[in-house]
């Protein structure tokens, strides 16, 4: 440092030019080498030089973030495309729009629509003033909610283009944003197609009748070809608006001015109307037939007749109801017995009017609409003739229909957080801009009932149509000056209402295609960034609900997809709040999570409200993208509240399994496999994991670890290749758990590690699965069976059970399947049910599932088989276990001469394995004189059939003289078939070099001793067997009698399983003095010889299984 000081002072970047102005020209430090170099030169910040490259200072990082814009959606695309054209780059320019430009008016222009001008007045008249009232506050309620939510979350932060799919993604996670972001794509698109419903209605309604291309032969005909004109120009409709949208979107952001000045505009006509309603109502009379309110279609005057001339006939009304214009001419009897009146349709504001539409008149379809409190004299069986010109009903109507109907005119809330990129203050603009239109709005609504009530006759208010008002818009009707100004304002504003969605909609399918979480072409477009392929499927979209053609069929779908939304948005700031997280900081501060709560019950209520079956449906349809994003598995990681929420319940769970030990009933395995990696760190035995994922089937807690040797500064990358190795694995082996790769100075730390610390709080693992050491017997270190048995030790020290999986190389695979065979487990000791509980989870799996399970147990002499059977059965049946029992006897027998000379050899091995850290030179005498001593004791024995071989390898044979034909084989021979090979699986490594001796049988030697005992004694082996006396005398009587154990064991288990797929085995613990430690690994070899798959179990010390319920 001093060097580097002394260069500074003498040289030319000294601290003259250091501390001078700094080179803050790039926003990010690592921009280039010229730079680089000349931006470190002065001393003020050389102790963090080495740490410029990944930490930028703090003034280039003001400096990058003062320079960000955020350009709105496209509007890159657009610039590039302008530079491929070879068109001059234009500047962009800063968001200048504020509250009332930027969010008010877009709000106010997408919540007003098509269901004021068109429903409200009906839905006033069906429900009545007070039920309409609380329709809308309850609707408004819920939007005004959602608002404060939205609020809260668009000021947390910045909010690009993408409004509510971003907000919800980025809050809730992927899986949410991705199922929300499409039903609100949904709500859109279908809101589109309500838009271009109400136009059309309006058109052939109210404005160009005669262009109706299906007509009605009759009255009960017009509603099936009002439905079919519906379809055909709503087709056409749909098809030029989405030819605009493709050709020139701009125009249609250009003309959203004169949409919302046709809105407004209309909104004040209807108020103009009821002042001057008060004292000058306008001349709408309707026309009634006792109290039956009749359609102005057929007829002009309100009178039965008329005087033509000097003669009285029936009038055009009469005529309706007559056979002829005559007087005597046979009549309607209902018609001849009820006087025609006529009332006022408007009588205005101060007529009291309100009081006779405070309450609901709900009608079933076919109904006629008739007046409260007026005379009506009717013979009850006299059926009504739909071709009669009253005003029917043209549907059954309840509250919760009228709900579902009303609701998307208070959707559009969106419109202010989907600008954000445009204005100049956002986080100010947003809150303030929404709430004041969602309040000027809801004063609108609130007010419109009202007047509406207190103006309008129920009669015509109840006429969905404007049928008794010779045609017209109900609504219109009571607009000042003219009824066109409200037919022309409505016309255009729902016209431009179906062009911005079909504009939005799009756009909001290519961000969610862009983000990555459905894998649709949709995010892909022209060359501008237009979305070309999602506009064509909006367009599809849009055109099922063109098919339904019925705007009261169409408005209950959106409204269910908008609610959920909206649900989603107070889902996601309630879920916020109340875990707190560092990174929630909204500016907007008039939130609460009751609000958000209420919110969210809300939108949930009047899902089930409007359509309890589209709620479920809606759900469902959101439940399934939900799925399918989480089984494709989000790649996104947005730091969003649920995995907050899961992070909190995970705390809460952990904490509360602190509280002690699981119950019996509610024991299962957790696991802790340890797997090992070659030198590429890819796992060496994968199906140790197959066999993880069949005992486990996905549940309780597995943790996948491995140990490599070395430093952590230095093996870290290795870490992260072997833990990224293992998690493929686990994928692959559809392995659900955790992995962890502990770096160690040695392997047998590393795992002690493991077994102490894996796992956090109570959850931890309460079972060990390793494989059998391979080729433990060829290690030159001789570590890998001494890791091997301190790991069973450690295991039974921590009350963990142990599971060890003997030639893993022949378990099967998740894709395997067994058709028939047995699962045999040999019930030595008792292990607090390890061996019974195993089976049974692996037979869930469907690699195991036609396997049958047989238990089998061990008899002594003075046992009752017989009883031990019953009680053994008796015992599974309450275990609610199935499986086949037997009882094996095993009688007491002398210790055979087979078994004499295993633990001879054995012990041999041992001896020359505590050599094995001599010389060369040393070695070789000391296995020659161990070699010497254990041919003449063989030869003695049996000089016939049995020979052991001292293979070295070739580079000592070729040194030294040919070795004899009897020799001990101290390396094991790859060529010969010998006992211990048979032992090992087939996919085991032989892992062979120079300077290793091993000690087998060959196969010879272990037929001929079977022969041998089945066949009676003969004077001459007995007189060999006590010539072999004196050598089994000196042995260690304790590793012959565990030996003969291990022998018989063998013997029997070969005999009754050796055709099973897998056999489960008590795993006998070490011995406790430590100098048998290589002893205790043939013992096992001895007594898993000739099976192709063993799991030996060894229990942790507490009852994993019981019988109580």
């Amino acid at each position: 440092m001093l060097n580097n000081l002394t260069d500074c002072e003498d040289g030319d970047g000294g601290a003259s030019q250091g501390d001078g102005n700094p080179k803050e020209s790039s926003p990010f430090i690592n921009s280039t080498d010229l730079e680089k170099g000349k931006e470190y030169d002065g001393k003020n910040m050389a102790l963090f030089e080495e740490e410029m490259d990944t930490s930028p200072m703090v003034s280039s990082l003001l400096s990058g973030l003062a320079n960000y814009t955020n350009l709105p959606q496209g509007s890159r695309e657009h610039e590039e495309a302008e530079n491929n054209d070879g068109g001059k780059k234009k500047p962009v320019q800063a968001p200048r729009m504020g509250t009332f430009m930027g969010v008010y008016l877009p709000c106010l222009q997408n919540i007003f629509g098509v269901i004021l001008f068109l429903r409200l007045t009906w839905v006033v008249g069906i429900a009545g003033i007070m039920e309409s009232f609380c329709m809308v506050f309850l609707c408004c309620s819920c939007t005004m909610l959602t608002a404060i939510s939205m609020s809260a979350i668009a000021t947390n932060g910045v909010v690009p283009a993408g409004g509510s799919y971003y907000m919800i993604s980025r809050s809730l996670g992927p899986e949410f944003g991705g199922a929300v972001g499409l039903c609100f794509y949904l709500g859109t698109t279908f809101a589109g197609a309500m838009y271009i419903l109400g136009t059309i209605e309006i058109l052939l309604a109210y404005i160009f009748p005669a262009m109706a291309i299906f007509k009605a032969e009759d009255a009960s005909g017009e509603a099936a070809a009002m439905l079919n004109n519906m379809r055909v120009y709503g087709t056409c409709v749909l098809t030029c608006m989405a030819t605009v949208v493709f050709v020139g979107v701009k125009y249609v952001n250009k003309f959203a001015l004169v949409f919302l000045g046709c809105v407004i505009l209309s909104i004040l006509a209807i108020y103009a109307g009821v002042i001057k309603s008060a004292f000058d109502p306008p001349s709408f009379p309707i026309c009634l037939l006792g109290n039956r309110t009749l359609s102005r279609h057929g007829f002009d005057l309100c009178t039965k007749m008329v005087v033509e001339g000097n003669e009285t006939v029936g009038s055009k009304l009469w005529e309706l109801f007559c056979t002829s214009r005559f007087l005597n001419a046979t009549c309607d009897e209902y018609f001849t017995m009820n006087n025609v009146t006529e009332i006022e349709g408007i009588p205005g504001a101060a007529s009291g009017l309100i009081q006779e539409n405070l309450w609901s008149s709900y009608l079933t379809k076919g109904v006629i609409v008739e007046k409260r409190g007026l005379p009506s004299v009717s013979s009850p069986d006299t059926p009504v003739d739909m071709d009669q010109p009253y005003v029917f009903s043209d549907m059954t109507s309840y509250f919760t229909l009228l709900v579902g109907i009303y609701f998307p005119s208070v959707t559009g809330i969106m419109a202010g957080s989907n600008r954000s990129g445009d204005l100049r203050d956002a986080q100010k603009s947003i809150p303030t801009g929404t709430i004041l239109a969602i309040a000027t709005t809801s004063a609108v609504y609130i007010s419109s009932v009202v007047l509406f009530g207190a103006c309008i006759e129920g009669v015509v208010l109840r006429d969905k149509f404007g049928e008794a008002v010779n045609g017209n818009l109900v609504v219109g009707t009571l607009a000042w000056p003219s009824p066109w100004v409200i037919v022309i304002g409505s016309f255009f504003s729902t016209c431009g209402a179906g062009l911005q969605s079909l504009t939005g909609a799009p756009r909001l399918l290519q961000a969610i295609s862009r983000d990555g979480i459905v894998p649709f072409v949709f995010g892909h477009g022209k060359a501008n960034g237009e979305p070309t392929w999602a506009l064509l499927l909006t367009a599809c979209i849009c055109e099922i609900g063109i098919l339904i053609a019925s705007l009261d069929e169409v408005a209950p779908i959106l409204s269910m997809f908008f609610l959920m939304c909206y649900m989603f948005v107070n889902l996601a700031c309630a879920v916020q709040t109340l875990l707190r997280t560092p990174n929630w900081r909204p500016r907007f501060r008039y939130y609460h999570w009751t609000l958000s709560f209420l919110g969210m019950s809300l939108c949930l209520a009047l899902m089930f409200i409007c359509s309890w079956y589209y709620a479920l449906v809606a759900m469902l349809i959101a439940g399934l993208i939900y799925k399918y994003i989480e089984y494709r598995g989000a790649e996104k990681e947005w730091g969003d509240g649920i995995r907050g929420l899961s992070l909190s319940a995970a705390r809460y769970a952990l904490l509360r399994l602190e509280e002690g030990p699981p119950h019996t009933k509610n024991w299962r395995p957790q696991l802790l496999v340890l797997v090992r990696g070659d030198q590429e760190q890819n796992v060496v035995h994968p199906q140790l994991l197959s066999f993880t994922s069949q005992l486990k089937a996905g549940k309780g807690l597995t943790i996948v670890a491995s140990v490599l040797e070395g430093t952590f500064l230095d093996n870290h990358p290795q870490a992260q290749r072997a833990e990224e190795s293992i998690r493929r694995l686990m994928e692959a082996e559809k392995v659900k758990g955790f992995c962890q790769v502990v770096i160690s100075s040695n392997l047998r730390d590393g795992m002690s590690h493991l077994i102490q610390s894996s796992g956090l709080g109570g959850l931890q693992h309460n079972t060990v699965l390793v494989g059998w050491p391979r080729s433990w017997r060829q290690k030159e270190d001789h570590q890998t069976w001494r890791n091997f048995i301190e790991l069973v030790r450690e295991t039974t020290a921590g009350h963990l059970a142990l599971l060890v999986a003997k030639n893993v190389a022949m378990f099967p695979g998740n894709q395997e399947r067994f058709s028939e065979g047995h699962i045999d487990v040999w019930w030595i000791v008792h292990d607090g049910g390890m061996l019974m509980l195993l089976p049974f989870l692996l037979r869930q799996h469907k690699v195991w599932r036609k396997c049958k399970m047989r238990i089998f147990t061990v008899a002594q002499m003075d046992d009752n088989s017989i009883q031990m059977k019953k009680d053994l059965t008796t015992f599974l049946y309450h275990l609610r276990i199935t499986a086949e029992v037997e009882v094996v006897e095993m009688h007491e027998s002398d210790i055979s001469a087979y078994t004499y000379e295993k633990t001879l050899v054995m012990e041999q091995r041992s001896q020359i394995l505590k050599q094995m850290h001599l010389t060369k030179n040393e070695r070789e005498r000391e296995i020659q004189s161990i070699t010497d001593e254990s041919r003449g004791s063989i030869r003695r024995k049996n000089p016939a059939n049995t020979r052991l071989r001292l293979n070295v390898p070739e580079e000592q044979a070729a040194d030294g003289e040919e070795k004899p034909e009897e020799e001990v084989q101290l390396i094991h021979d790859k060529n010969a078939t010998t006992f211990s090979s048979s032992s090992q699986s087939p996919g085991d490594e032989v892992e062979a070099a120079p300077e290793k001796v091993h000690l087998t049988w060959t196969k010879e030697k272990s037929v001929a001793e079977k022969n041998k005992s089945k066949s009676p004694v003969s004077p001459e082996g007995i007189k060999d067997f006590f010539s072999m006396k004196p050598e089994w005398e000196n042995l260690n009587q304790s590793n012959v009698r565990r030996m003969h154990t291990a022998v018989r064991l063998n013997e029997v288990i070969v005999k009754k399983s050796q055709d099973a797929k897998l056999v489960l085995l008590n795993m006998p613990g070490p011995p406790r003095n430590r100098k048998g430690d290589e002893n205790y690994m043939e013992f096992l070899e001895v007594l898993t010889e000739h099976l192709d798959r063993v799991l030996l179990v060894r229990g942790g010390g507490r009852e994993v299984i019981t019988i109580y319920s």
